[in-house]
């Protein structure tokens, strides 16, 4: 196996994981929201703000998975055993910090989908919560980023 079989599975994990901690963030949020509207259908909108925020995390491995991909496949340039390892290891910063963030980020929404159920002025606060644990994922993201972007691969003649 290549490296850049290597770094495709990580490409595939990033996206992977991302997604799926996103669904289930998603799914928490969606399930809370699903009280409030049938009591206050007016509430729908301010639901509708905190459900998006836990899929943010399945663009963050879409990003990082579409760097490598662009790197590994388009790229004139073909990854080293060692250099595509890196590159997996470097994904799998945004797929366990994302899926993690996000599924967090889901429980932590679906909270604030209650509070901003009990009071209407209470969705900046709520918003503010959620954003505390997005650092997380972006933190994951910005290292594997580095990790895809620093790790150099090595061109292949014409």
């Amino acid at each position: 196996m290549g490296g850049n079989a290597f770094a495709l599975i990580g490409a595939a994990l990033a996206v992977g994981c991302c997604c799926t901690g996103s669904a289930f963030g998603v799914f928490h949020v969606q399930r809370a929201s699903c009280g409030i509207i049938a009591e206050k259908p007016e509430k729908y909108s301010k639901t509708l703000i905190l459900q998006l925020i836990p899929s943010s995390s399945a663009l963050y491995g879409f990003i990082v998975a579409f760097l490598v991909l662009v790197k590994a496949v388009l790229g004139n340039s073909a990854y080293t055993v060692n250099e595509g390892l890196m590159v997996l290891g470097g994904c799998l910063a945004v797929a366990i910090a994302g899926s993690t963030a996000a599924i967090a980020q889901g429980k932590v929404c679906a909270s604030a989908v209650v509070m901003v159920g009990k009071r209407d002025d209470a969705i900046g606060r709520a918003i503010t919560m959620a954003v505390f644990t997005e650092l997380f994922a972006l933190f994951g993201l910005i290292i594997s980023i580095l990790c895809v972007l620093l790790i150099p691969a090595t061109a292949v003649a014409a």
